[in-house]
């Protein structure tokens, strides 16, 4: 059976995350995370508190290690006829993926991560940005809306082509202010304002450009083992890892396209990370394809049963 690895990007997060990967994993998840990140991912995912967790800075990095623990626990105990083909992941998630693939050490990646989740906590901390789920959306009416602020001298944009009905635009705080004033004017229902630190995915992450550029020089990228398919493209990765996840940083997330391309060459999807974000989408983007779930040590066991 041929499979497609999804995993889980920022807002998967909560306290309490990852205990059993932690005790499988704790020669990836303890000193040697600490050693890299100087802050304990174990202390922080299992006694949080929520709020420190929820910091861009924290999250990141628990949600890659808690999330790659994961997988290594799914590909250890997979299955001769468990074939992994390919895998994404969304917005953070695709460094989880890389990581899977073998582009990545766990160790660059978790560096990686480190730095991304500093240098887009401190884009956000410089303006006053935010996003909002558009309700009743296509990427037709979303752009429709974006592009209309834009051209008055406002500052939003479609951030996540998510899946069908599921639209994410981020901007400045009066620009989101203004599409849940003006959404119905464009045939959407409403926009919800998202919890979240700032408008990624937008030029509002520009600072986080420089110094993921810097990060991205110092690694060397190897080989996949099976397709990863990156977020700006809706494509798997070529040769240019390091200029795509730079790019990734300010581009708008197409995961619906990247869901629909992957449908192609799999038989499954199996989310594997905290929570079911991604299981949803693939949900609501190819219906006819089945979608485990794998986010703990009960539901892994049930998901290698179910394959195989």
């Amino acid at each position: 059976m041929r499979i497609g690895v999804l995993f889980p990007g920022q807002g998967a997060q909560f306290v309490g995350m990852g205990a059993e990967a932690f005790s499988a994993r704790p020669d990836l998840l303890g000193e040697r995370a600490t050693d890299i990140l100087g802050w304990s991912l174990v202390d922080v995912c299992s006694q949080g508190p929520e709020d420190k967790l929820t910091l861009t800075e924290h999250a990141q990095p628990a949600l890659y290690g808690v999330s790659y623990a994961l997988w290594d626990m799914f590909s250890s105990a997979a299955a001769d006829n468990i074939r992994i083909v390919a895998a994404a992941g969304h917005s953070l998630g695709e460094y989880t993926a890389l990581a899977a693939a073998g582009v990545l050490s766990f160790e660059d990646g978790l560096r990686l991560v480190d730095q991304r989740g500093r240098a887009m906590g401190k884009a956000a901390a410089e303006a006053d940005s935010s996003m909002a789920a558009l309700i009743g959306a296509d990427e037709e009416k979303a752009e429709a809306l974006a592009s209309s602020r834009r051209a008055d001298g406002g500052q939003l944009w479609v951030a996540n082509l998510n899946a069908p009905g599921q639209v994410v635009v981020a901007g400045g705080t009066e620009d989101i202010l203004w599409a849940q004033e003006h959404v119905k004017e464009f045939g959407m229902r409403r926009a919800i304002v998202l919890k979240v630190a700032g408008a990624f995915h937008t030029p509002f992450m520009a600072s986080a450009v420089e110094v993921l550029s810097e990060a991205v020089a110092t690694v060397d990228f190897g080989e996949p083992r099976f397709s990863v398919y990156a977020n700006t493209t809706a494509a798997p990765y070529g040769s240019e890892v390091g200029p795509t996840l730079v790019e990734q940083v300010v581009g708008q997330v197409r995961f619906m396209d990247l869901l629909t391309a992957m449908s192609t060459e799999v038989d499954a999807f199996v989310h594997i990370g905290p929570g079911d974000v991604t299981a949803g989408m693939a949900k609501r983007t190819v219906p006819d394809i089945p979608v485990h779930i794998v986010n703990n040590e009960e539901s892994l066991s049930e998901v290698l049963e179910a394959l195989g």
